[in-house]
């Protein structure tokens, strides 16, 4: 009985050494904004398409899958890249968002380019680091 009683108390005082080294592992500080927080700021007006612009019409959701998934086929491509926003409005492309680099920009426009047509895309991305 002594023992198990010694265990336990031994494993409540390793546990509460533990607990403040958890507890702020992996947190940032609180007051450093997120890093897009002038881009949301941005787009809270309506200059600048969102994803919420987006047309439900068949053929626009048609042309915005399609670039999605040439976006994720391509293994060149970087996350970033791949996540980028498309928005299809009666047929016309907005691309926005960070891509890693210039070939990655003129990548992606290609695709879009080339399954909604040369006029049809509007390429927004941004060049991380500008």
């Amino acid at each position: 009985m002594r023992t198990k009683a010694l265990l336990f108390s031994a494993s409540l005082l390793v546990g509460s050494f533990l607990i403040p080294i958890g507890s702020s592992f992996g947190q940032t500080d609180a007051n450093q904004p997120p890093d897009n927080t002038a881009i949301n700021q941005r787009d809270r007006g309506h200059e600048h398409l969102t994803p919420i612009d987006q047309s439900n019409k068949p053929s626009d959701l048609k042309i915005t899958r399609e670039i999605r998934r040439a976006l994720i086929r391509d293994k060149q491509l970087s996350t970033d890249a791949k996540n980028v926003k498309i928005i299809t409005i009666d047929g016309a492309v907005t691309l926005r968002g960070p891509v890693k680099t210039d070939q990655e920009k003129a990548d992606i426009g290609a695709k879009a380019a080339q399954l909604a047509g040369d006029s049809n895309v509007h390429n927004d991305l941004e060049v991380a680091g500008r």
